[in-house]
């Protein structure tokens, strides 16, 4: 396994200039897949860099998506032209199967028989450790383009993947965004790679919340907003979760920083961080209630949770800092347009932590209007997050030499 990756930033006028400096640093490789990222003023050159790349045989596939910021290399580039460029030569017998879907209703398409799971005798499918040699990379437009009904799909389907990625942010109109899908360069729906084959592919989403108080059953609910957790009025159960805080943690929570997690998988003993998929709390209903950016439904557990710089930094540290992401070769991150300087003090954050943990490997991404990883099982579209996906060599087998 192979990867190499190069941050532009470039003129605008010039889209051939950027192409010839990857072209040029590229020059004795060849792979199966190269993702790009440009932002706005780029998008000529997203174009022609795909267009060479194919015709000169550097690698089989691509898929590449505009938006706002882009990253690479321990390196953020924030609202100005730049492109990030990555690709990856996978090992003897893998497969690399490209796909658009026009919109989260389309056919799913052949490639799912070739990365599929066996379906489980179980009424949902779980994404586990043995399946990490299948990832699905998908790029996708927000304004035409229900990710959260896909996921539903491929549940229902019970069709195991694990799939990161994220929505475009390189427009805020319907029509504004372009995705690259090998030759083609489309507007509208999503496009992706399905990879298979003797390699690990391990992720990372680091939600980069915490949880406060303790954790309550949900007893009332209509749709999306929140009326009663333990038979108690949710505000009333808030109150008295935000007197255990310090000033300083409620000042936060005031400053946007209160979020609900709800538990993914009813069956734990303990829930603790990495349990709750997290969600947004809009703000307060019929004086009594919570509106929040997700659909509970009574009987599930939920707990209030912090975000603040700090925690969504000692959050990625940790992920990031699993033994088994040693030997990483090459990786793409996927992190939310709310992070960057928006969220941390400092710039490239997310992208040097990724490069403090596993090295200055080849690494590249984008900043997304929403993030796509699997957490406790299952595929969603998330905010305020950063996820990756880190590509291994497999283990030789005991006894290999």
């Amino acid at each position: 396994m192979r990867c190499v990756a190069t941050l532009v930033e470039g003129d605008p006028s010039s889209p051939e200039t950027i192409s010839d400096r990857i072209l040029k640093e590229w020059d004795s490789f060849q792979g199966d897949l190269a993702f790009l990222a440009a932002t706005p003023p780029l998008t000529a050159a997203l174009g022609d860099l795909t267009r060479r790349l194919l015709n000169r045989g550097v690698v089989r596939n691509v898929i590449g998506v505009t938006a706002e910021s882009v990253a690479g290399v321990a390196r953020e580039v924030e609202g100005l032209p730049a492109l990030t460029a990555w690709a990856i030569q996978l090992p003897e017998g893998s497969r690399c199967d490209t796909f658009r879907l026009t919109s989260s209703e389309a056919p799913l398409g052949d490639w799912v028989d070739s990365v599929r799971i066996d379906p489980a005798p179980v009424s949902r499918v779980s994404l586990t450790e043995k399946d990490k040699n299948k990832l699905v990379i998908l790029l996708a437009d927000p304004f035409s383009f229900a990710a959260d009904e896909w996921f539903s799909r491929l549940e229902e389907e019970k069709i195991g993947l694990r799939v990161i990625g994220g929505m475009a942010s390189g427009a805020n109109r319907p029509g504004g965004n372009r995705l690259v899908i090998d030759g083609a360069v489309v507007q509208q729906g999503a496009v992706g790679v399905a990879l298979s084959g003797p390699f690990v592919a391990e992720t990372v989403v680091s939600q980069g919340c915490r949880p406060i108080g303790r954790h309550f059953v949900v007893t009332k609910v209509d749709r999306n907003i929140l009326h009663e957790l333990g038979r108690r009025p949710v505000i009333e159960v808030l109150r008295e979760q935000l007197e255990t805080l310090s000033d300083a943690e409620t000042a936060k929570l005031r400053n946007g920083g209160l979020h609900i997690g709800r538990v993914i998988n009813e069956y734990q003993e303990r829930f603790e961080r990495g349990d709750f998929l997290i969600r947004n709390v809009i703000g307060i209903a019929e004086e009594q209630s919570l509106a929040i950016s997700d659909l509970p439904r009574v009987g599930q557990t939920v707990q209030f949770q912090l975000r603040d710089a700090q925690t969504a930094d000692e959050d990625l540290t940790d992920l990031l800092g699993r033994p088994e992401l040693k030997g990483t070769k090459g990786a793409l991150m996927f992190t939310c347009n709310g992070r960057g300087t928006r969220l941390f003090d400092q710039p490239h954050h997310d992208a040097q932590a990724l490069a403090n943990a596993v090295g200055p490997i080849p690494a590249a991404g984008f900043f997304a209007m929403g993030e796509f990883g699997p957490v406790g099982g299952r595929n969603f579209i998330h905010g305020f997050t950063a996820s990756f996906a880190l590509f291994k060599s497999a283990p030789h087998p005991a006894g290999a030499s």
